[in-house]
Parts: structure tokens; sequence; C-alpha cells
């Protein structure tokens, strides 16, 4: 809700994308760019490649919230392997 009182509701993720993989120790990590379906970009986080891994289909129908959550249980999934 917001403090009008309406029910606001958060925004779906529509498509997503995942820029390259590093190829050299001083390449940017890949980052996750999503558009959701108020059609607003958004880079919502980048992450280790040797470590955790995402596909752009698993992202599609979360929240953003829903999104960064995930991204949080694969890492802490692998700092407890």
């Amino acid at each position: 809700m917001d403090i009008t009182g309406a029910i606001t509701l958060a925004a779906v993720i529509v498509s997503a994308r995942i820029t390259p993989l590093p190829r050299s120790f001083c390449d940017p990590m890949p980052e996750v760019i999503v558009t959701d379906n108020t059609g607003k970009e958004t880079t919502i986080f980048s992450y280790y490649p040797d470590e955790i891994s995402f596909t752009e289909v698993e992202l599609v129908g979360l929240t953003l919230d829903e999104a960064r959550k995930l991204k949080f249980t694969k890492d802490r999934a692998y700092l407890q392997s």
C-alpha cells in the first residue's frame, strides 16, 4: 500500500538480458538487466560467474525483489557448499 492507502503492485520482469561473461581477469562481471511490465529497464545485480549462474528464463515473471532474493539464495548456497 502507498501512503494514500491504495494497493501498489510490484513491477514484474517481462524480459531479461545478461551481459557477456568476462574473458580476462580485468573484464567486468556480468550484469543482469531486466525490463519490467511498466517498460522500465533496470540493472538489478552483477555476479561472479565462477560461483553462480543465471538464465534469462528464470528471471521472467519475478518481481525485482524476487530476482534479487534469487541471487541471494544462490550466493548463500554457494558459500555454504
